[in-house]
């Protein structure tokens, strides 16, 4: 994506929303299992919406950045790239290769996040975040956010291990 105009970002994300047409992190509806919390947000914890990425959910602005808030259903093929992806993140590590991470904004929300160390995910889902993550990178401003979204991630963990560390001194 080297000229990243609406009409290439919005033929960029009709390709990505296809990689998981059919690829959920579970073989089964993860929705079952904690009630689609995750369908629950509001203006600010809905979903985030990558640069140029659009939606015909409700948008709020919040301090992370746009993001969408679902009122619980919506139309599956409808969905923004973070729902699609959830509980997961494409992020770039320090030599540039993009992983599939769990969200650490997640844990609050999703059994699946709290888990994740515990939990056998579709090797094809996680192909396909790596995937969506190498496509992304090639826009310089999703490139950028994220590089900022792997920023707060390191940021949220660190926090949680301190955390969870003073928890076990006291």
């Amino acid at each position: 994506m080297l000229d990243p105009t609406a009409e290439t970002r919005r033929k960029t994300y009709k390709r990505l929303y296809r990689l998981f047409d059919r690829a959920t992190p579970l073989p089964v509806d993860c929705g079952a299992v904690c009630g689609k919390a995750c369908c629950a947000g509001d203006e600010k914890t809905g979903m985030l919406l990558f640069p140029g990425e659009e939606t015909s959910l409700p948008v709020f602005e919040s301090e992370a950045g746009r993001v969408a808030v679902c009122g619980g259903t919506c139309r599956r093929s409808e969905r923004p790239l973070a729902c699609r992806i959830f509980p997961f993140l494409p992020l770039p590590d320090e030599n540039g290769r993009i992983r599939a991470v769990p969200d650490a904004r997640a844990v609050p929300v999703c059994p699946l996040a709290r888990l994740a160390r515990d939990v056998r995910f579709s090797r094809r889902f996680l192909r396909r975040v790596k995937k969506a993550g190498r496509i992304l990178m090639r826009d310089p401003e999703c490139a950028a956010f994220l590089q900022k979204l792997g920023d707060e991630q390191n940021e949220l963990r660190t926090l949680g291990t301190l955390l969870q560390d003073g928890e076990q001194t006291e």
